[in-house]
């Protein structure tokens, strides 16, 4: 009999999981039953970040769950094309210490250094396990994982030319990663929950101790007991109109955080990836231009040699998406409406773009109609990524701010992957660090986790009422009677963030955007949905993405109207150079979910590396600001 994904991935150990836990009835007019379970370790996301963290603790013995709203293989990571940076030398000299200086530079001196050097000093190591667990890294001649040029990467800091650094599996690296991730936390007996909704944390006198979830197939609400929670929800690019983000993308652990009364940092460091299809918004990965492929404009002139001498269509991402933008508004756009670039690769031998470039062949061919061999891609800035998320230190421990302003330490709560900031992309991420970024930090939870914690311990009881509150509000979103659809107020919401956060931002269009932000929050209390039931109530769940989202874009426009100087992906117009002396800090934002008000504080950035244990003794010294140019 045939059996869809849900099905399988919820026999054997899922089964016995549901089996084990006690059922409640719980709360005032409405009663609900809700199952609780008891992990050693709770795992919220199943990309990248997620499945590294849960194969991690699984193998270290730990009685691990993850939790997903979508079948593990679906999940946005499988969509990173590109490749993961890792300075192998495979392809010539290199050192990890180059990384790290181009990662600094990358992030326009916002990103904190001594998560930067242990994620550049992890980076080989990583890559060498996942070749060694199955990722099907293409090759060289020799059989050695080939490394393709990607923006922002060179050698002997800056000064030696660009390198080879972004290991690849064609150009379906995190598909090819997702999978075997995957396969491995199978392996080591992670408990999977699929299709469940997380819908808030559990706190305890400052301590998380587990999560509420809703299971998408019949309605049931869970409570989660952990000692340890990993949130790895990626990020939320859903709140713009245009994005190469899947509809599931929606800052749903970022919005747990936020409701737990927890900062998020660094918000308004939106990235625009340079090259996504114009009309469909698909992404066309970085390592098209890795490759050998060009920008040129209406005129055929390759114009990124007038905004990069040096790196040209290799320079980071948010000069290129500037730059573009620039040759589009001067009126040397290509098309009817001059409104996009071309992007060739049909200069390149076919051979070459049917064994690294496949997948975006065929997309080309599907999204765009055009024969990659034959025919420019038409191509504009498309939302890409978050640099901003739940602040952490390289170890993924959530960090708080005390009431002396120094950094406190959220216990029993981690994070890694986009919905983390690490800070290892301050201001501008460069391309193939986020593949890194996730292996890398899930691997560090996990390892931390271990480090300070055994198998089994035991924990404090739940006190009584424990996430009583996140089932009233589901309980009122789906009682719902107001006057505004959801689809409704998530297309505004979008054309807001669309219009007055995008490539170019300046004060008046900021102030505007932070006044209809802030209206359309206060709307989401009149909105209202149609089915009244539990299964499979995707106008719920819908319903309680959009308010994620709405946290998100509120903390992003409002940190982006306060933030006057322009750094990395954030460029002011009418603030346009960098202000070391009043800006380097990151920004922390809290907002108050029934008045919308977004309150905005600071912490430092980290410039030391050596607080990182054997950085010292690598030789690795603070990267000092200087002028950012390719």
């Amino acid at each position: 009999m045939f059996r869809s994904f849900s099905q399988i991935a919820r026999s054997s150990s899922l089964l016995n999981a549901r089996s084990l836990p006690q059922t409640r009835r719980f709360f005032s007019s409405r009663s609900y039953s809700v199952v609780d379970h008891t992990y050693d370790a709770v795992v919220v996301g199943a990309g990248g970040a997620g499945l590294r963290a849960a194969f991690g603790l699984a193998e270290a013995g730990f009685k691990t769950a993850c939790i997903t709203k979508l079948f593990p293989t679906r999940s946005h990571t499988v969509a990173a094309q590109g490749g993961i940076n890792a300075a192998l030398g495979n392809m010539g000299p290199d050192d990890w210490r180059w990384h790290a200086y181009d990662t600094v530079k990358g992030s326009d001196w916002l990103g904190d250094q001594d998560a930067i050097a242990y994620m550049c000093r992890e980076a080989p190591q990583t890559v060498l396990e996942l070749d060694a667990i199955g990722v099907p890294f293409s090759r060289t001649d020799k059989g050695k994982i080939y490394q393709r040029a990607f923006g922002g990467q060179t050698l002997e800091y800056g000064k030696g030319g660009q390198a080879y650094r972004c290991a690849c599996a064609a150009d379906r690296t995190g598909h090819a990663l997702l999978h075997t991730l995957y396969g491995r936390a199978l392996m080591h007996d992670t408990t999977f929950f699929v299709e469940y909704f997380a819908t808030d944390l559990i706190m305890q006198d400052g301590v998380c101790v587990g999560v509420m979830a809703i299971c998408l197939e019949d309605g049931s609400l869970h409570r989660f007991r952990s000692k340890n929670t990993v949130l790895a929800t990626g990020g939320y690019g859903r709140a713009y109109f245009s994005a190469t983000s899947a509809h599931t993308c929606t800052g749903d652990g970022n919005a747990m955080a936020a409701r737990a009364g927890l900062p998020l940092e660094d918000l308004e460091f939106v990235q625009f990836h340079p090259t996504g299809i114009y009309g469909a918004g698909c992404l066309i990965t970085e390592g098209a231009r890795g490759e050998g492929g060009i920008l040129r404009n209406s005129q055929g002139e390759r114009f990124m040699e007038r905004y990069a001498p040096s790196a040209k269509d290799l320079a980071s991402r948010d000069v290129v998406a500037r730059a573009m933008t620039i040759e589009i508004r001067e009126g040397r756009g290509v098309g009817p409406k001059k409104d996009h670039i071309h992007l060739h690769l049909d200069h390149l031998p076919p051979a070459v773009l049917h064994e690294r470039l496949p997948g975006i062949s065929e997309t080309a061919a599907i999204f765009a109609g055009v024969d990659v061999t034959k025919q420019p891609i038409p191509i504009l800035p498309t939302v890409h990524y978050n640099m901003g998320g739940i602040p952490t230190n390289y170890n993924g421990q959530v960090l708080n701010v005390g009431a002396d302003g120094k950094d406190t330490i959220v216990p029993g709560l981690y994070a890694a992957g986009e919905a983390a900031c690490a800070s290892v992309h301050g201001a501008n991420r460069l391309g193939a660090n986020s593949l890194l970024d996730i292996v890398v930090f899930g691997r560090a939870c996990a390892l931390h986790i271990a480090d300070t914690n055994k198998p089994g311990d035991l924990q404090p009881p739940l006190k009584q009422g424990a996430g009583e509150e996140s089932i009233q509000w589901i309980d009122k979103i789906r009682f719902s009677t107001g006057s505004i659809k959801t689809a409704s107020l998530r297309r505004e919401m979008q054309e807001v963030m669309q219009s007055h956060a995008a490539v170019f931002r300046e004060e008046k269009s900021l102030k505007e955007g932070c006044d209809k932000i802030d209206a359309v929050f206060r709307r989401y209390k009149d909105v209202s949905i149609t089915d009244k039931s539990l299964i499979w109530n995707s106008d719920l769940i819908e319903t309680l993405e959009l308010q994620n989202l709405l946290i998100n874009a509120s903390m992003t426009m409002h940190a982006a109207e306060n933030r006057k100087e322009s750094r990395g992906a954030h460029a002011r117009e009418d603030y346009p150079d960098r202000d070391d002396v009043n800006w380097m800090k990151h920004t922390l934002t809290w907002v108050d979910q029934d008045t919308a008000k977004v309150k905005i504080s600071y912490r430092a950035v980290k410039t030391d590396p050596h607080t990182v244990p054997g950085m010292a003794e690598a030789g690795v010294k603070n990267i000092p600001p200087a002028k950012r140019v390719y």
